[in-house]
């Protein structure tokens, strides 16, 4: 057989490969049964859909900021977007974890999230301070039914980590009242 023809069989052969890797069903080993699996990768998946809209809200809000309080505020919101942007990877793998998918575009993240865009051309600093104390209160409200789904289906890992993310967003609501109070 000449070397050509080897080459792409070869080449067949593996894209022939990837193709049936990339189709098949993601099997990874867990001990919590399939349906408790579902559902709480399930709300992970619009969890990470919020935490994706909430970062784009507060750089939004981030870049616009003005007034007399420019500086502060500036700086808060890219603390709490940077932190909010830390938790995308980790609630991702927690769903990978689980046997899921994840997300996998602009397009999905707007259809599964429930924090609302805000695309005015001007937003007072009290009011995004206020929408975004808000947004993350509701946050935590959705994480806190999520903790008692991983709670229902002994899931104590994705619990732990619920945890800690309302930790953070119970956090950016403090700094955000109080620096609402000026």
């Amino acid at each position: 057989m000449a070397k050509s023809t080897r080459n792409a069989k070869s080449a067949k052969s593996r894209a022939s490969s990837g193709k049936s890797r990339r189709t098949a069903p993601l099997a990874t080993p867990n001990d919590i049964p399939a349906r408790g699996r579902e559902e709480i990768a399930g709300g992970l998946l619009a969890a990470l859909a919020d935490v994706f809209a909430l970062y784009v809200k507060t750089k939004n809000f981030h870049w616009h900021v003005s007034g007399p309080h420019f500086r502060d505020y500036h700086l808060l919101f890219d603390d709490q977007a940077a932190q909010l942007l830390a938790t995308i990877d980790p609630m991702a793998e927690r769903a990978r974890k689980l046997g899921a998918g994840t997300i996998r575009s602009i397009g999905q993240i707007a259809r599964l999230q429930r924090v609302l865009d805000n695309d005015s051309e001007f937003v007072p600093p009290h009011t995004m301070l206020a929408e975004l104390r808000e947004d993350n209160l509701e946050m935590i409200a959705r994480l806190r039914e999520l903790h008692g789904l991983c709670d229902e289906h002994d899931d104590i890992a994705t619990a732990s980590l619920i945890e800690n993310w309302v930790d953070e967003a119970e956090g950016r609501v403090w700094f955000l009242f109080e620096a609402s109070h000026r």
